[in-house]
């Protein structure tokens, strides 16, 4: 009798059982082996690419690992396999908010609350989605259907605290956190969160001791490290504070931003003298503008410098008094030895209170430029001042830092020729602008910062919350009044109304959170004095 033969798929069949590596892979997965759990679900894959369950799986495990784009496609794929199935599209809309897709990522929450209306945690991440989008109120009734479904969901608890900060509803928002801690006293994410709002009211100790204890959780936690050194800057503690700032190439929401050399970083550690140093732009426009007062003291120590900034900084940067090569970001770069990012310097200098570099001023406008503008604005009959009330509506403080044009009202009756320094406007904006035609626009004639310097250089003062224009005319050596929240940014310091940065601004900061009209009061008053006296 002749040996029974099996056929080559009928043998692949028997040899090859795939639910059962499924079961022993999903095993994996839930036991925390995420990455052996992969593996196995990539053999099945290889055979059944389009098993909507197996797809399901090996997106949420690769989430999970932090590989968010091929998570995507794979639960994308799982998706328009089994439309039907809401924990594929919350798991799918999850990955998109990871990849910063907030609309879309609210696009699939909503399509699974369709299919799921009670599914507790897909109302959870909606609201997260919402809060990404700046809508906060309607985050916050995603927040509390969740809460409803599920009372003891300590991640809402944290999570709402974020908008209900935003909208200076600081009280609720503390106690959100400490009702997360209750329900999880170990929650790390709480802990800090908790300190960014005790610093919000002005707590400061307190504050630091909510990001200690998140370290004690914690040790390693980069957020808690980087919130530590504000409050450290905040208090004139530079020392400490520029040394825990480094922990901010760590921090989840950062660290894509910043590059990986082959070249080695440098932080003082050696001398310089004859190598070709790569500074790095960083953060925002403001935060440049302000440290690259540093690349004048790195080229007497003898580097040559190339400084990599994005394009509207270009030209203005180019004016530093040293020897550099400005390179737009993006754009290929030369040969360096060492690099460092920009906000890394006054680490390097080992920077105090007393020590920071503020010849004044660093940076200067093309003269040009200033010509242009002299010509179109014509000779003045009364003072000119340049008005800036909000910045990048991306921004993470921007509902604490900004404000609305309607706040400045009351400052449009006094006889000055206003010029506004905004690239953009909001729609609220808009409309004020049009009843109050006494505003000059420039934003069509501002294409970079060495446009807004030009224009700078025609005015007598500048008033600005705190964005670039702050940095801009501080940089230029233009008097600039700084309207301040009532917990400012770090470099603001607290309890003063000068700065040591910039030896020509003026601090008005609110009284409390949230205050603008008292602010906006002491503007006019001193607006008055200054009309009379120029």
């Amino acid at each position: 009798m002749e040996p029974f033969l099996f056929s080559p798929g009928l043998r692949d069949f028997l040899m090859f059982n795939a639910q059962k590596i499924i079961n022993q892979a999903f095993q994996l997965h839930q036991s925390g082996q995420i990455r052996d759990a992969i593996n196995l679900y990539m053999k099945v894959l290889a055979r059944q690419e389009n098993n909507a369950q197996l797809l399901y799986f090996l997106g949420t495990a690769n989430f999970q690992i932090g590989q968010m784009k091929l998570a995507s496609e794979q639960l994308r794929k799982s998706a328009r396999i089994d439309p039907k199935n809401p924990f594929t599209l919350n798991n799918l809309g999850s990955t998109l908010q990871a990849l910063n897709q907030p609309e879309a990522a609210l696009a699939s929450f909503d399509k699974a609350l369709a299919l799921k209306p009670d599914y507790a945690e897909a109302h959870c991440n909606r609201g997260n989605a919402l809060k990404d989008l700046k809508r906060r109120e309607e985050a916050l009734a995603s927040y509390a259907r969740a809460l409803a479904l599920k009372p003891d969901y300590a991640e809402v608890y944290n999570n709402q605290s974020q908008p209900l900060q935003e909208l200076n509803r600081l009280a609720e928002a503390l106690t959100s956190c400490d009702r997360a801690l209750a329900l999880r006293p170990d929650y790390v994410e709480a802990h800090n969160n908790r300190g960014g709002i005790l610093q919000a009211l002005n707590r400061l100790d307190e504050s630091l001791a909510s990001f200690d204890k998140a370290l004690a959780l914690k040790p390693d936690f980069a957020e808690a490290y980087w919130n530590k050194a504000l409050i450290m800057i905040l208090r004139g503690r530079y020392l400490e504070g520029w040394e825990l700032f480094e922990w901010r190439f760590r921090k989840a929401d950062l660290r894509a931003h910043y590059h990986d050399f082959p070249q080695p970083a440098w932080r003082g550690q050696e001398g310089i003298q004859g190598k070709k140093l790569l500074i790095c732009s960083e953060q925002g426009f403001g935060d440049v503008i302000q440290f690259c007062r540093y690349l004048p003291l790195m080229g007497a120590l003898g580097a040559e410098i190339v400084f990599e900034v994005p394009q509207p900084l270009a030209s203005l940067v180019s004016t530093l008094e040293c020897p550099l090569t400005v390179v737009v970001k993006d754009d290929p770069l030369p040969a360096f030895d060492v690099h460092c990012p920009v906000m890394s310097l006054p680490y390097v200098f080992r920077t105090t209170v007393e020590t920071i570099p503020a010849k004044i001023p660093y940076l200067f406008s093309d003269k040009g430029k200033v010509e242009k503008w002299r010509d179109r604005l014509g000779p003045g009959e009364r003072p000119r001042v340049g008005l800036t009330w909000s910045g990048n509506r991306d921004h993470k403080n921007d509902a604490n830092r900004s404000m609305w044009l309607q706040e400045l009202l009351p400052l449009f009756d006094l006889p000055i020729e206003w010029h506004s320094l905004q690239k953009e406007y909001r729609q609220p904006d808009l409309e004020i602008l049009q009843q109050h035609s006494g505003i000059c626009l420039h934003q069509d004639d501002l294409h970079d910062f060495s446009d807004t310097a030009a224009l700078i250089e025609c005015l007598d003062l500048v008033v600005s919350v705190d964005t670039g224009s702050v940095h801009l005319a501080g940089a230029l050596g233009k008097p600039v009044w700084v309207l301040l929240p009532y917990m400012p940014d770090y470099r603001w310091m607290l309890d003063r109304e000068d700065s040591p940065w910039y030896p020509s601004a003026r601090l008005f900061r609110q009284p409390k959170a949230g205050d603008w009209k008292t602010v906006i009061q002491s503007v006019r008053q001193n607006l008055e004095t200054f009309v009379v006296t120029r």
